[in-house]
């Protein structure tokens, strides 16, 4: 349930021209896969951007004969845009959805998970294309720390659930925060939640527990 609607609208028009980050790009692609809650309203974008392109004076193409001998022998199963949304078993753990696994990789279970603090796991991938981006792992019912951006976060649920003070976000829904938001999620009773998050800018703990485990969180 995406609360922030400006910000939200923002993002998604963003991803519809192709100008987001990579990371950012890869997060709202696996949010769509996950959802269909704004799958329409990013086919209007994109219709709409084709429209200004067939208004665009034509550009001549380069290379037109190498650019056509590589998609006929190309391996037909790469055109296949039919893979199913996800590409690992359920039973072996959270899904990866295809448009997140040159990030992750295909399966969570080898991933080298760091406890954050009790209850917590982290797995950071690093700074890509200008983001942090990592994976977060909840146990069920747990709280994160109060906490504010310096910048934005985007978070996408890949399983289970959390709530903030803003909403209730299950998997496949997408949360954005600024620095207008100061919120402590806790994840859902029954299940634990992993969800994948791009950060630009920092991240500033605002609690007095926060504050206490700062220092181990850098």
């Amino acid at each position: 349930m995406e609360k922030n609607v400006t910000g939200m609208d923002e993002l998604l028009a963003g991803y519809a021209a192709g100008t987001l980050t990579y990371p950012a790009q890869a997060l709202v692609a696996a949010h769509l896969e996950l959802s269909d809650r704004n799958r329409g309203y990013v086919a209007s974008l994109e219709t709409l951007a084709g429209v200004g392109l067939e208004a665009m004076d034509p550009v001549g193409l380069t290379d037109r004969d190498g650019a056509l001998s590589s998609i006929f022998n190309a391996d037909p199963a790469d055109l296949n845009d039919n893979e199913p949304l996800f590409l690992e078993l359920a039973s072996e753990g959270a899904p990866v959805p295809s448009s997140l696994q040159a990030i992750i990789g295909k399966s969570m279970t080898s991933l080298p998970w760091k406890t954050l603090l009790p209850g917590v796991k982290e797995c950071k991938f690093g700074e890509i294309d200008g983001c942090d981006a990592s994976l977060l792992w909840v146990r069920a019912g747990r709280a994160m720390p109060s906490h504010t951006h310096h910048g934005t976060e985007l978070t996408l649920v890949l399983q289970g659930g959390f709530k903030d003070q803003d909403g209730h976000y299950e998997t496949g829904d997408l949360a954005f925060a600024d620095g207008d938001v100061d919120h402590k999620p806790i994840a859902d009773e029954g299940e634990d939640c992993i969800c994948f998050a791009v950060t630009a800018g920092r991240l500033q703990l605002t609690g007095p527990v926060g504050r206490w485990f700062a220092p181990f969180m850098r």
